[in-house]
């Protein structure tokens, strides 16, 4: 398959089987995204954006279709190799932020260095935070930085790495506006900087159109797939 594209996603399916019978979660998407490009998923709860946003990730099998990674079928691979794929290639951000307690904020950016074998995992991870604007905060742990301090420490975990592609999962949803909206601000430049390709589910219509295009999602189909009308 071309190399060009960070992401292709041919006639993805997912369906799941319970007490009432079969459940289709997704039905047959498809689309391909480019170095560089921000994109949107939106769509009403429930609709299958993050099925979708897991299945990318390869935390998810699709029931049949194929995901390919920088031309790589993700699917082939076993659970280890579909590991060390994301641990070299994808970056997450989460609603949740998904930092490790236990761990203070330096410790949480250099840790995905560490686990890729990362000399200097600790100026790099001071310099990303220092990027983030938290140069003051990198022996706090989680418990005592705010919420809009843990979503950035989650955005330089992220970028560290410089990722092909960052998946981010309502990344505001447990913000307030004004942190949410700064946030947002700075993972949009951090992506310009990172020349990463992004891919966000939000239901935030701002947020939306600031990608380049937008995916929409309908009771698991793709019924649009358009340029946003304010490209960021």
């Amino acid at each position: 398959m071309s190399s060009e594209f960070i992401i292709e996603v041919d006639h993805v399916r997912k369906s799941v089987v319970d007490a009432t019978g079969e459940l289709t979660i997704l039905h047959d998407i498809s689309f391909r995204l480019e170095a560089r490009e921000s994109v949107a998923i939106v769509g009403a709860s429930g609709s299958g954006k993050s099925t979708l946003l897991a299945i990318l990730a390869g935390l998810d099998k699709p029931t049949s279709g194929t995901v390919r990674l920088r031309g790589q079928d993700m699917f082939v691979l076993d659970e280890d190799q579909r590991a060390a794929l994301r641990a070299r290639e994808l970056g997450f951000v989460f609603q949740s932020f998904q930092l490790l307690a236990n761990l203070n904020a330096l410790e949480n950016v250099m840790l995905p260095l560490e686990l890729r074998g990362i000399r200097d995992a600790r100026a790099q991870a001071t310099a990303m935070l220092e990027r983030v604007g938290l140069g003051q905060r990198l022996g706090h742990y989680p418990r005592v930085l705010s919420g809009g301090e843990q979503q950035r420490v989650a955005l330089a975990r992220a970028f560290v790495q410089r990722p092909a592609l960052l998946l981010a999962d309502e990344p505001t949803g447990s913000l307030d506006y004004a942190t949410g909206a700064a946030v947002m601000e700075l993972m949009f430049e951090l992506n310009r900087e990172a020349g990463t390709t992004l891919v966000l589910v939000t239901h935030d219509r701002q947020i939306a159109e600031r990608c380049e295009r937008q995916l929409r999602i309908e009771a698991g189909r793709l019924v649009e797939s358009r340029l946003a009308d304010a490209p960021a």
